[in-house]
């Protein structure tokens, strides 16, 4: 029963909700991609990253966003690739890229890293060392071919790359993995409950949005002098994941919570719904810094960054979108970390995605081994 809620939740979404514009050019270069890795029996990983959007119109001016810059997914790419992954990397548009995330902050530009000697550009001398390494580094996956760049926007092209692709991977079996690092919306305004014009805030300029009869009202609307959005739930296609798109492949989500007495049972409920392989739950305070394990494998597993090697400061993000309350929790933190924990000279911050990574890995080699020596249905 519940199989068949799932199968017609995804049918009824994908028939009503148009695909990208993209589309064919995204499974081309998939297939490609999938095809060329999987005969040179190399595992191939899919991070998704950054945030959905939620539009309000169809000519979409408005809309509704999730909070992520994409750090932790490109960040992880980067892991991957160190770990010998070929990396599609399913990204929003615009947010942080592998590589290049290095120099795209957002306090500073990159022309910073410049400097002008003799009519020439060139890198500033304290930045040489380390943009080489970085550019050394990009400079061999490209040549290897190992990453693939693809990107969306809304949340539903989200979901139709995520199917797309997920489909042409289960040929891959136990060696495809998805790393679905995305902050996913988990509402959305349906394609016939959408206005096509930018909605007007003035009244006299405002459509008559109310319903007639068994017809309803779009979903984002003025009433009086009031903007009234109703969203509907998004079908929650994990387990179309794991059970149909690409039922061989390792799953591994994450569960951000800001509430810390919950975060492990989040993640265990999460974990057991939907019958993958592994949760990675963070705090928005610490997610830089720790994340707990929840997987079918071991029990409650966290891991940290040494304190005297941790990032100083993330709190300039959180101020953005948190209360107030955890705006001056960060900042109390970050002034704690900066007076007591500052990193010896000579040992850089650690980024966490270093110690998950290789832990995956891990994991996905397990994996494979145990999927591989199943008897045969």
């Amino acid at each position: 029963m519940a199989d068949s809620a799932h199968h017609h939740a995804e049918s009824h979404y994908f028939s009503n909700e148009p695909p990208p514009k993209d589309i064919k050019v995204t499974i081309t270069l998939a297939r490609e991609f999938i095809h060329r890795h999987g005969d040179e029996s190399r595992r191939v990983v899919l991070v998704t990253s950054g945030g959905t959007t939620v539009p309000l119109e169809t000519n979409t001016v408005r809309y509704i966003d999730n909070f992520s810059a994409g750090t932790r997914g490109a960040t992880s790419a980067e892991y991957f690739l160190q770990h010998g992954y070929a990396v599609i990397f399913l990204h929003r548009q615009f947010s942080l890229l592998p590589f290049s995330r290095h120099y795209s902050h957002n306090t500073r530009s990159f022309l910073d890293f410049m400097v002008e000697e003799d009519g020439r550009v060139v890198v500033d001398g304290q930045h040489q060392e380390d943009m080489r390494d970085v550019l050394r580094q990009y400079t061999q996956v490209k040549r290897e071919g190992r990453l693939l760049i693809l990107s969306f926007v809304t949340i539903t092209e989200y979901l139709w790359d995520l199917r797309e692709v997920a489909k042409l991977m289960r040929p891959l079996g136990p060696k495809a993995m998805f790393y679905l690092a995305a902050a996913v919306s988990d509402f959305f305004v349906p394609q016939d409950r959408m206005v096509e014009h930018k909605i007007q805030s003035n009244e006299e300029f405002s459509a008559n949005s109310g319903g007639d009869g068994e017809v309803q009202p779009p979903s984002a609307r003025t009433e009086g002098r009031k903007l009234v959005i109703d969203l509907e739930p998004v079908p929650k296609f994990l387990k179309q994941l794991v059970d149909g798109w690409a039922p061989e492949g390792m799953i591994v989500s994450f569960k951000l919570e800001t509430d810390p007495s919950i975060l492990v049972k989040k993640a265990q409920y999460s974990l057991e719904k939907y019958a993958h392989h592994l949760v990675i739950g963070n705090l928005l305070m610490t997610r830089k810094w720790e994340v707990v394990f929840v997987s079918t494998w071991e029990a409650e597993k966290w891991i940290r960054v040494p304190q005297h090697r941790r990032t100083k400061s993330f709190s300039g993000v959180l101020s953005l979108v948190g209360s107030a309350d955890m705006s001056r929790k960060a900042d109390e933190a970050d002034k704690a970390l900066r007076n007591d924990h500052t990193v010896p000279q000579g040992q850089p911050a650690v980024e966490i995605e270093s110690l998950i990574i290789p832990e995956i890995e891990e994991m996905h080699t397990r994996y494979i081994k145990e999927t591989e020596e199943k008897p045969a249905a």
